[in-house]
């Protein structure tokens, strides 16, 4: 998309697992289907609700929650504020009542096994996931919408060209690193001072200091609730959650109370190699975790690969005394800069990229950002975030019964532990001396999307998927 404006809420926003393309995605385009009938005012005329999903949302839509989030979302609720304790309720009264409860206000009858359609073999052309809602009046009429949900929670309709957001004249306008790098040394501007300056251009600084620190609160709160909860994910596999044991085995029997208590507490136990590796792959756990049992979390960039910048950024908090509101701002901005990169020259969603596309992009960011807040230089920023993605091209998504939980929850820890790695081989190396630059990795792995085998796109048609025999319920 030419001349594409992404800001840094575009590529953070605060929603409920399990994916961004999946359960977000249709989420959202549920609550603008219902928002344009209301706009015509149809939606007390609306006698019967039809929701067709195609392609990847239809293959591994249940295990994704595709069908409880378009409920909720035809029934007026919100990803950033619904209650999580109350998903399984309120989906099982539409189902159980069969009445919906349509924008929240407008009540109709609404048959789940007939009304909400998986067309496993059929696929629109423009994106693998795509959703069709029809809606038929009481003049015998129809009003339908086509949506496309691209990944990391954007939301395409049909025939529109996706930007939702007023097109402002951005003071650094950016849609290459190359250009990033211009703008950053011609002005002598750090990667997350530039993204900064261009937000300014839609709201005052103070507005989006304090948003960021929301989407922070939220990651904040995500690890330490995945660090504290046990049992076992839903969807059938019976996957036993393993943060809140890591986590209660490293801490050692230490008393504390609260996030703060316990960063303290996690500090004091060391620093040696074999501990911080096993915190930053509790971190990881812990929010990936939270995600598959439909938690809120941070998409970044996606839901899928919302483990691998969070377990970064409480590492930098934890081990590199980086606990400072200015810090944190500054590592979410410069990493939005690196994802809405990716976004612009290739694709932020598994269905169109495989998991490359998700941990990969996720994995350069949270890089590109730790290399910033550690005092790296702008070339070393981009170095670093090379090098992660370098190192995931060709990373297919093949999720077993089409659940975010195998293999998807582990590879948030490779994908931390690879974007540290990468962090430190640019802060000790010379980025003049590179053989490769971001773009030509943007460009990569785009080409290797596009060549990938589609069964290796969120298809659960290839892979683990299919090479792992497991007995599980219709997903």
């Amino acid at each position: 998309m030419p001349n594409e404006q992404i800001s840094v809420f575009d590529i953070f926003k605060i929603g409920i697992g399990p994916s961004s393309s999946h359960t977000l995605g249709p989420w959202r385009a549920a609550q603008q289907f219902t928002a344009a009938l209301q706009q015509q005012q149809l939606l007390e005329q609306v006698v019967q609700v039809k929701i067709l999903l195609y392609g990847s949302l239809a293959k591994t839509g249940k295990g994704h929650g595709t069908d409880i989030a378009i409920l909720l979302g035809l029934a007026g609720g919100d990803p950033v504020t619904f209650n999580v304790d109350a998903i399984d309720s309120t989906v099982d009264q539409i189902k159980q009542s069969g009445k919906l409860l349509l924008a929240g206000t407008h009540q109709l009858d609404f048959s789940y096994n007939d009304d909400l359609i998986f067309l496993f073999t059929e696929s629109l052309p423009f994106h693998p996931n795509a959703v069709t809602f029809q809606a038929f009046l009481s003049s015998e009429k129809a009003f339908s919408a086509t949506y496309y949900s691209i990944g990391g929670g954007f939301v395409v309709k049909e025939g529109e060209n996706g930007s939702e957001k007023e097109q402002v004249d951005l003071p650094f306008p950016v849609q290459k690193a190359s250009e990033l790098l211009h703008w950053c040394l011609s002005t002598g501007l750090k990667v997350s001072e530039v993204v900064m300056e261009n937000e300014s251009a839609w709201r005052p600084e103070a507005v989006t200091k304090k948003g960021i620190l929301q989407h922070f609160h939220v990651i904040r709160d995500c690890i330490y609730r995945g660090c504290h909860t046990s049992g076992f994910l839903p969807g059938g596999l019976n996957v036993a959650r393993r943060a809140a044991k890591l986590n209660e085995r490293l801490i050692k029997g230490q008393a504390y109370q609260d996030y703060d208590s316990w960063v303290s507490t996690i500090r004091n136990g060391g620093n040696g190699f074999n501990y911080i590796l096993d915190w930053v792959s509790c971190f990881a756990l812990a929010v990936n975790e939270e995600n598959a049992a439909f938690g809120r979390v941070v998409t970044a960039p996606t839901n899928g690969a919302a483990g691998v910048i969070p377990a970064v950024l409480q590492y930098f908090i934890v081990f590199c005394d980086g606990y400072d509101e200015s810090k944190i701002i500054q590592f979410i901005a410069c990493a939005s800069e690196i994802g809405s990169i990716f976004k612009k020259g290739a694709t932020i969603s598994a269905a169109m990229g495989g998991c490359q596309a998700e941990i990969g992009v996720s994995s350069a960011m949270a890089a590109a950002a730790l290399t910033e807040v550690l005092g790296g230089s702008q070339r070393q920023v981009l170095m670093a975030a090379e090098i992660a993605m370098e190192h995931h091209l060709g990373l297919t998504c093949d999720p077993i019964g089409g659940l975010v939980q195998i293999p998807c929850i582990e590879r948030n820890t490779m994908g931390a532990i690879k974007a540290i790695t990468a962090s430190q081989l640019a802060l000790q190396s010379n980025p003049d001396k590179a053989k490769v630059s971001l773009d030509a990795v943007v460009n990569t792995m785009w080409e290797t999307a596009l060549d990938m085998n589609s069964k290796y796109k969120e298809t659960s048609d290839g892979g683990l998927a299919t090479n792992i025999p497991l007995s599980l319920p219709e997903c």
